[in-house]
């Protein structure tokens, strides 16, 4: 992190000597720091799953999700601090009802995703604010297919098939490399992402966590909503056989 000359990251409006914006950079790090989320985008749908961390017995099981619903067709799952991803939210949700409001039809989520990638670029500007410490994932299926973009802390967004941010990101997107997702369906990816999930997080360091399925596509007639109990406990239970799997091939190498 070091740089020319100190100083350099008291202002998210200033540019170090070698053209870097420490702000944004310690951003990354707060996403980095927070439990991983994937985006899985098929031929029928768009999956999210998350790995909600738990970091005391006494929270009540279901709080601080971090899945969200924007519109009717659009949902998002947030890494990093959930205050700051509950900004970003209500952002989304606004631009979302004013286009409604303005042309009578759903916004369609290459629009929001310039508006609120936009919303997050402009924190990054001006020495009175700070920029927001998440990334967020959002998915929607339109007339065209499904569709699927990742914003940064930065502000910039890409569309995606496949991606994961937060903590292991790195291992789950060597995961999802070896998918072949333009030939899966919804049902088929729930069921990988929550082996991703299982696989990636690290029980050493993280004892507890919650795992967050929700989805949009053709099974859900282009609503996002929670994967239903019987799919989800249905994809937990494979997540869990394959670990199990997984654990018992390891002891028998050894």
């Amino acid at each position: 992190m070091s740089s020319i000359g100190t100083g350099y990251d008291l202002s998210a409006s200033q540019f170090s000597p070698d053209g870097r914006v420490f702000q944004v950079e310690y951003a990354h790090k707060a996403v980095e720091n927070s439990g991983t989320v994937i985006g899985l985008r098929g031929k029928d749908g768009v999956v999210f799953a998350v790995e909600k961390l738990v970091t005391s017995k006494l929270y009540e099981p279901g709080a601080n999700k971090r899945v969200f619903n924007i519109d009717t067709h659009v949902g998002m799952a947030v890494s990093g601090l959930i205050s700051d991803a509950r900004q970003i939210v209500e952002t989304a949700r606004s631009e979302a009802a004013n286009y409604r409001a303005q042309y009578g039809t759903n916004i369609p989520l290459k629009y929001l995703n310039d508006r609120v990638s936009m919303y997050m670029h402009a924190y990054t500007l001006y020495s009175a604010v700070r920029p927001f410490g998440c990334s967020v994932i959002m998915g929607s299926y339109e007339a065209d297919g499904p569709v699927m973009y990742m914003i940064d802390p930065s502000g910039v967004s890409y569309g995606y098939y496949g991606c994961a941010i937060g903590k292991a990101k790195q291992a789950a997107k060597t995961e999802i490399e070896k998918l072949k997702l333009a030939d899966l369906s919804c049902k088929e990816l729930v069921k990988e992402a929550a082996r991703i999930i299982y696989m990636v997080h690290d029980e050493l360091k993280d004892k507890q966590f919650e795992l967050e399925l929700s989805w949009v596509g053709q099974l859900s007639e282009g609503r996002h909503e929670r994967v239903p109990p019987t799919v989800f406990a249905e994809a937990e239970k494979a997540a869990r056989a394959a670990m199990e799997d997984e654990s018992d091939s390891d002891t028998d190498e050894m």
